[in-house]
């Protein structure tokens, strides 16, 4: 793990080069920690995959005091454990839901089922959570269905779509923009302010994704 100045008032934590699971965990309790130790005179703290940037005021630290000061606090060479809890998540697999799915198929040369069947078969990580409140972003998706964003995002999903889009799967935990693919959607609630990250996922957490009936979707209060 190293901490490298980008400018004269920012830095990036580096955490590691690729998309890893400890990796991941080790971004999130930093980026927790840091939330939590609330420092003076900083602006603004980014998580992504693989690292931390963080903007910070100049007449508060140097480049050299603020790395000393992040070193110490978050004590950067701890290896944390991985939580691994498996969470299933049932989804109505359908085209009157799942908007995309002709589209993927076309584009993969594979039918609708075994799109539902490749999607639903693996068991996914929670990299990281974020663009919104309880937006979880899972992988990582099979190359067989791996496909690239829309061209032209949405400028409403429902929320409960679930979607994939470049080797990652994820939940749109409320309505909103988007630009990901939609295969189908989940009665399951991923949003909850009253939970202290908003979200009933946590990154290092598992997912199955569990195909059921269009009539036990309504039953578990899904909305078409």
């Amino acid at each position: 793990m190293q901490i490298k100045a980008t400018s004269v008032d920012t830095v990036i934590i580096y955490f590691g080069d690729k998309i890893d699971e400890q990796i991941a965990l080790n971004v999130q309790k930093a980026y927790s920690n840091l939330l939590n130790l609330n420092l003076e005179g900083v602006y603004e703290i980014i998580p992504s995959y693989t690292s931390i940037y963080i903007h910070y005021d100049i007449l508060y630290y140097d480049f050299s005091s603020f790395k000393e000061l992040l070193t110490k606090k978050l004590d950067l060479n701890t290896t944390l454990k991985y939580c691994s809890k498996l969470i299933n998540i049932d989804v109505y697999y359908d085209k009157e839901v799942g908007f995309d799915l002709e589209n993927i198929s076309k584009k993969t040369s594979l039918s609708i089922s075994e799109i539902i069947e490749i999607h639903s078969s693996k068991i996914y990580t929670v990299y990281a959570i974020g663009f919104l409140p309880g937006f979880a972003y899972l992988g990582d998706v099979s190359k067989k269905i791996d496909i690239s964003r829309l061209d032209t995002p949405r400028k409403i999903v429902p929320k409960g779509s679930v979607a994939i889009a470049n080797n990652q799967t994820t939940v749109y935990p409320q309505d909103s923009p988007g630009g990901w693919n939609i295969i189908g959607k989940t009665a399951y609630e991923f949003f909850d302010k009253n939970l202290e990250n908003l979200s009933n996922l946590k990154v290092g957490n598992k997912v199955k994704f569990n195909p059921i009936s269009k009539d036990e979707f309504i039953k578990q209060g899904g909305v078409l």
